[in-house]
């Protein structure tokens, strides 16, 4: 091995040790790696392969949902009821960076097996909110609420971070292809476009309530846990978590919007830093490692 080749692949293997530390990923590459030629549920030629693909759009959509989700009393209600969320944040995040893996890049048996499990575990959550208002983690309404602030999240941020933002047809068709995962879950009749994705969302807003468990499930966020040296990083993506959030949204949260020149700096420095971690996951990441898994058949042949 060369000096240059070592080089490249200690980097590579520092970068994708902070990554993990940083997501609480404990995902295996080997997961993704087989039955060669499986496409999984939407196929390298997808929008939502592109979207996905995007670390720091994931990150900062990724955040921005968990705050906006526990608006809504009732779905927050099962996450407090049911899980340690408060105490062990960093590895929710994890598994819901490993379901978003598994059902964009995983095999077919993958995706499938990974939403059944998800829905078994849904099946057995009920309760009543503060409010005294019943909830089933399974209700249709419930499933539909996570799933639409999830997908525009996502979009949202990947057109505020990625250099080349989608056309407006294909944030419709990002829409449309993860519709079929909120539909697998148990959602019904979801939006097929972006404009109509957010109308729902906003549709929502008589219901949603910062309430003592939403603030407090904000501060849980604000102090994500990480080591001191990634600290300055979080605080970026946090900063842009609330930068691609709708402006009602941040009313309801009693945020004020940062002026432009503010949300532009923000969004610079979070472009710059992806940079590195970009350049290995597009090498070594789980996407990387499906294309390999999908062409391996064609290459064969």
């Amino acid at each position: 091995m060369s000096f240059s080749q070592a080089l490249k692949t200690l980097a590579l293997t520092a970068i994708g040790e902070r990554v993990r530390a940083i997501t609480g990923s404990t995902a295996s590459l080997d997961d993704f790696a087989m039955p060669q030629g499986d496409a999984g549920l939407f196929g390298p030629d997808s929008v939502v392969w592109l979207v996905h693909a995007n670390f720091t759009a994931m990150m900062v959509g990724g955040l921005s949902s968990l705050i906006v989700q526990s608006l809504h009393p009732r779905a927050l209600a099962a996450v407090w009821d049911h899980s340690d969320f408060c105490h062990k944040l960093k590895e929710r995040l994890g598994r819901t960076a490993y379901f978003v893996a598994a059902t964009t890049y995983g095999s077919e048996a993958l995706a499938l097996n990974t939403i059944r499990r998800v829905n078994t575990i849904h099946a057995n959550i009920r309760g009543t909110d503060l409010h005294g208002q019943a909830y089933v983690a399974n209700e249709p309404e419930l499933i539909r609420w996570v799933h639409l602030v999830e997908v525009t999240s996502f979009l949202a941020a990947y057109q505020h971070l990625a250099k080349q933002p989608l056309s407006p047809q294909a944030c419709d068709q990002y829409i449309a292809e993860m519709a079929r995962v909120g539909h697998l879950l148990g959602a019904v009749d979801l939006p097929l476009t972006y404009a109509t994705a957010q109308a729902e969302l906003l549709g929502f807003a008589d219901v949603l309530r910062f309430d003592a468990r939403a603030q407090e499930i904000l501060q849980v966020i604000q102090a994500y846990p990480v080591d001191v040296w990634d600290k300055p990083w979080m605080a970026l993506m946090l900063k842009c978590a609330f930068d691609v959030m709708p402006p009602w949204v941040l009313a309801l949260l009693g945020q004020s919007a940062a002026c432009v020149v503010q949300k532009q700096a923000t969004r610079l420095a979070v472009q710059l830093s992806a940079e590195p971690v970009q350049w290995m996951l597009n090498q070594q990441g789980v996407s990387a490692i499906a294309r390999q898994r999908v062409q391996a058949s064609a290459s064969h042949a």
